[in-house]
């Protein structure tokens, strides 16, 4: 998904691209959107869906305000620590109804808490509770506010896109890319549609239209296809099979025509579009400034200089992908800490090798879109300039 911030398209550097470029790079990018329409269209979701939900994923809990909460040793483990919640029902088809129930972790509920219950019945029917999860509609949709605000304040009407386009991003991987993804559709095709879709409705509505977005189209696309045939050759190479979490083996019991070793490969090419585009668009600005600075610097200058700032740039974006990837296998890694494995073992783990693998892959198409972007950017920004020579 595209980020927050924002990279404006610099001023009246356009003007030293040539009509001709121009043409060739809005067609290079219609291509592209047109072989994402012919793949949507080929991947697009039956819309079926299964009835089969032995785990009860798809319930519908009501919410109940804790009116009560008494501390006490749980009534199955007499070891452990619970608390009996009593609780008022507020929305579904029962509001005003009371009950008890008994959960643990008593230090996370209290009174006047809103939480989420599943309700039942008997074969004669009294009405049995059970908790499902908390209420967290709250904090997240401040959070969220406080983002827009935020990307709003600094970024104003590219903040706005920037906004809109990460909407549609959500959009396209909710209503497309998970419901093609469940019918067993090829995952890589499916990544790969779904990273054309966003990378072009997000660049286009964060930065607008005009040669330096063409540019971060056109590169940010072509490091996404390099990123997924290193991806697809070191999982292959690795011998990773996909089954690295609860969701995998679940999806697999179920007998689910999903492809956990594709899941794995869609998800780092989605996974790495996110930092592409952001240093994609990082570079071509770069360029374009550098050159409305310097309008009689050659290629060989610019190049030179711009490189100097990608360096810079990917040196502390390469850390924050590896430091994201690490941090998601935090509690594994504290795990075979515990126990005293080796490093050279615990690296070969598939749960570790995965994560491995998703970073150093997506390092290497990040390096890669430094020059792939710098380059190209430098080509057209001087395209009108050399064809006048």
């Amino acid at each position: 998904m595209s980020p927050a911030h924002s990279h404006a398209p610099v001023e009246g550097a356009d003007e030293d691209v040539s009509p001709h470029v121009t043409r060739l790079l809005r067609g290079a990018v219609a291509l592209a959107a047109i072989a994402v329409v012919i793949g949507a269209v080929l991947l697009w979701p039956s819309g079926g869906s299964s009835d089969v939900d032995p785990l009860g994923l798809d319930s519908d809990p009501v919410d109940a305000e804790v009116v009560a909460a008494i501390e006490g040793t749980c009534s199955a483990d007499p070891d452990a620590r619970c608390v009996t919640l009593g609780f008022v029902v507020e929305s579904g088809s029962q509001p005003g109804d009371t009950g008890v129930i008994e959960q643990q972790a008593p230090s996370l509920i209290g009174v006047g808490d809103t939480i989420e219950i599943l309700i039942d019945a008997t074969p004669e029917g009294e009405p049995i509770y059970s908790f499902y999860d908390f209420d967290r509609d709250t904090p997240l949709i401040v959070l969220a506010v406080l983002f827009a605000a935020a990307v709003l304040i600094l970024g104003r009407w590219r903040g706005l896109g920037a906004l809109g386009g990460l909407a549609l991003s959500l959009v396209v991987i909710v209503w497309f890319a998970l419901p093609s993804l469940v019918d067993g559709n090829n995952a890589v095709a499916v990544a790969l549609v779904t990273s054309g879709a966003v990378a072009i409705i997000a660049l286009y509505l964060a930065h607008g239209i005009g040669a330096a977005t063409d540019v971060a189209v056109v590169t940010t696309l072509s490091s996404l296809a390099l990123t997924g045939l290193l991806a697809w050759i070191f999982v292959g190479a690795s011998k990773l099979t996909g089954f690295t979490d609860d969701p995998t083996f679940v999806l697999a019991a179920l007998g689910s025509e999903i492809d956990p070793r594709g899941i794995l490969l869609a998800g780092i090419v989605i996974g790495s579009l996110g930092v592409l585009d952001d240093v994609t668009v990082t570079q071509v600005s770069a360029v374009w400034e550098l050159h409305r600075q310097r309008p009689d610097a050659d290629r060989r200058e610019l190049f030179t200089s711009a490189l100097r700032i990608g360096r810079d740039h990917i040196s502390s974006t390469v850390n924050t992908l590896v430091l994201a990837y690490a941090g998601a296998t935090l509690p594994l890694l504290l795990l075979f800490s515990a126990i005293s494995q080796p490093a050279s073992e615990v690296a070969s783990r598939e749960v570790v090798a995965t994560e491995i693998v998703r970073a150093l892959v997506g390092s290497i198409g990040l390096v890669a879109a430094v020059p792939i972007s710098t380059g190209l950017a430098i080509q057209v920004v001087t395209s009108a300039r050399a064809e006048r020579r």
